[in-house]
């Protein structure tokens, strides 16, 4: 197959089998991007006013009770960020972050310090390990992409149970445009899907596993509940958000430590994107990060090219030491890890999922809160 780089960023067919270009070199991920974008406010006056209107409908919403808002927070600079600024606006935030065993001490520490100095209300949701290294495991042996599932559900389910009991209208949301743009959907299915969840157990698990201490939800609450009651809002898209300002304002105003790459605040994310993925798969995540952050505007297209290539951040020597830590947590010898890498890559096609409604309910959800 002959080698083609989108002449705007730096998607290829390399690490995306899917692309396709126009006349031009463009990649798809790019016109999508632009169609995404199309009715977001363009200059910062049309955002400040876009901005304005959604904090007071936020606080509108929440007179009479505790909390104008929930936020699910990780410790990554774009959750991190967006406290500050929900913050600064004069919103009343419950901020929730889940634990699920893959926490590094720095993440950890930058939502204590920044919470702490807010005087944000912060919620630690703690997942049973037992449960989690199970889930985990058998994620590790599907096949699958996304192995990330576990702990992605798990986070959205605990934030929505948490807005559901304080009966909060609206949830911050950390995704943006100008830092995640662009991401191939074949790189992994949607965590919404406990279907595939529960069936990715059944097949690739080891014995029977109560869930009944894993944060959890059906579809039909994620319907009922996330698109009826609660408006999830990407604040973010309406200020004027570059990552790499973003963080020198953390690091002045909390003493905030960066991590090291998108996501890198947990372990095995880091881990999954970085070495899993491209080794297993082919697919790229890095690349994907910084073309996000050229068609946003925070990268040329030849500063994403040097930085494609510097592998300072996380190397060989580090990606093993994650590798061998990660086994041993989930009890996963270095036969078998040989096997899961060897073995024939799988999609959600491969267990029982409810992917069509899935599709059906993020177009309703968008639609509804367009």
């Amino acid at each position: 197959m002959e080698y083609k780089i989108c002449t705007r960023c730096i998607m290829d067919n390399s690490s995306d089998p899917l692309i396709t270009f126009d006349e031009q070199g463009v990649c798809c991920h790019c016109k999508a991007y632009d169609n995404a974008i199309a009715d977001l406010p363009k200059t910062a006056e049309e955002k400040k006013i876009q901005f304005d209107k959604l904090v007071n409908e936020m606080k509108n919403a929440g007179r009479g009770k505790e909390f104008d808002c929930v936020l699910g927070i990780s410790g990554g600079v774009d959750s991190a960020y967006l406290a500050y600024v929900a913050h600064n606006a004069g919103l009343r935030i419950l901020a929730v972050h889940v634990d699920a065993g893959w926490n590094t001490d720095i993440a950890v520490d930058n939502i204590k310090k920044m919470c702490s100095k807010l005087k944000i209300e912060l919620h630690t949701i703690v997942v049973d390990w037992p449960t989690m290294k199970e889930l985990q495991r058998a994620y590790m042996f599907s096949g699958l992409p996304n192995i990330d599932v576990p702990q992605d559900h798990a986070f959205l389910a605990a934030t929505i149970a948490y807005a559901r009991k304080y009966n909060i209208k609206y949830m911050l949301n950390g995704s943006n445009f100008a830092t995640e743009g662009i991401l191939p959907s074949n790189y992994g299915y949607s965590a919404l899907d406990f279907r595939c969840i529960a069936d990715v157990y059944k097949k690739c698990g080891r014995g029977k596993l109560s869930l009944r201490k894993y944060p959890k939800m059906n579809l039909f609450e994620y319907a009922m509940v996330y698109m009826a009651k609660t408006r999830r809002i990407n604040l973010l898209n309406y200020v004027e958000y570059s990552k790499t300002k973003a963080i020198e304002v953390l690091h002045h105003e909390f003493d905030w430590n960066y991590y090291g790459g998108k996501h890198f605040e947990s372990r095995f994310t880091k881990f999954f994107q970085s070495y899993y993925l491209p080794k297993k798969f082919g697919y790229d995540k890095k690349r994907a990060h910084i073309s996000s952050l050229i068609v946003g505007g925070e990268l040329t297209r030849e500063q994403g090219l040097v930085d494609m290539q510097d592998y300072s951040e996380y190397n060989e020597v580090q990606m093993l030491e994650d590798r061998d830590y990660i086994l041993k947590k989930l009890d996963i010898s270095l036969e078998e890890w040989e096997y899961i890498m060897s073995t024939p890559n799988k999609t959600e096609d491969d267990y029982r999922n409810n992917k069509r409604l899935v599709k059906l309910l993020v177009l309703a959800k968008e639609a509804l809160h367009r």
